[in-house]
């Protein structure tokens, strides 16, 4: 391992210890080992050091449209600019947000090319699942909506990180939540790609004793403010554990 592996292998022990509190919100929190992607998202790594820009294509439903929060900027998409613009000081950052409010991952497959075609993106978060879950789409048929955005998507360019469900109790009081969350784990695994676990971090909230209260709004199903605000810096430090890019500037404050 060379020298520079070595310091950017320090700081990134520093970014993430074994629990993740972020500094200016400390119910913030996720365990080091849920907040890896599984992937080295070497394009999106590339990209950052050779021409000092990072674009990220957020595909989704309601969450990453950002219905629940009260203010667009604490949609997670936003919030994952915010904090992708703080720790990479220098760097070029833009999201793009292309969250469509009630649509599934047979309707986002639909307009998987043309909302991430033309943006020369080096990532696509695809939040996706929770509407599956819901409309009680058939397993195997989801998991192949899913295997076909990935690969509409990727031809583009990008490399994927999926975004899986979310621990709310709309989706708790399902009868098989967990096997869409497991399918879209097997997915990521098949095809090689990222995996953000919103639904095992929002769950280790709850059974942490933080109330849905704390991160859902009262439809219970839709993240409030702090549950947006948390996806998106957890997310953005998900990526950059994954990237480890020299520019990378962070404090966070370790959980007491």
């Amino acid at each position: 391992m060379n020298l520079r592996n070595l310091i950017v292998g320090a700081i990134m022990a520093t970014v993430l210890p074994s629990v993740v509190c972020l500094a200016d919100d400390a119910k913030c929190r996720a365990s080091r080992r849920l907040l890896e992607l599984g992937n080295p998202l070497e394009t999106a790594r590339v990209s950052i050091t050779d021409k000092k820009a990072l674009r990220v294509v957020a595909m989704g439903s309601s969450s990453t449209q950002g219905y629940g929060a009260s203010n667009p900027s604490f949609a997670y998409p936003a919030q994952l600019k915010m904090n992708l613009d703080k720790m990479l000081p220098g760097v070029d950052v833009q999201v793009f947000n292309k969250g469509v409010g009630g649509e599934d991952a047979e309707e986002e497959v639909k307009r998987m090319k043309a909302d991430v075609e033309g943006h020369k993106a080096q990532i696509v978060v695809w939040q996706v699942g929770t509407n599956s879950a819901i409309r009680r789409t058939p397993l195997d048929k989801f998991a192949e909506k899913v295997r076909a955005g990935i690969d509409i998507g990727r031809a583009l360019g990008p490399e994927f990180v999926l975004m899986n469900l979310q621990y709310v109790p709309a989706v708790v009081a399902l009868p098989d939540e967990e096997e869409y969350a497991r399918v879209m784990a097997e997915v990521a695994k098949e095809k090689n790609v990222g995996l953000f676990r919103r639904f095992e971090i929002m769950r280790a909230w709850y059974n942490d004793g933080m109330p849905y209260a704390q991160f859902v709004t009262s439809d219970g199903l839709h993240l409030n403010d702090f549950g947006q605000k948390c996806i998106g810096r957890l997310l953005s430090l998900s990526i950059l554990n994954s990237i480890k890019p020299p520019q990378l500037t962070v404090e966070p404050k370790p959980r007491n």
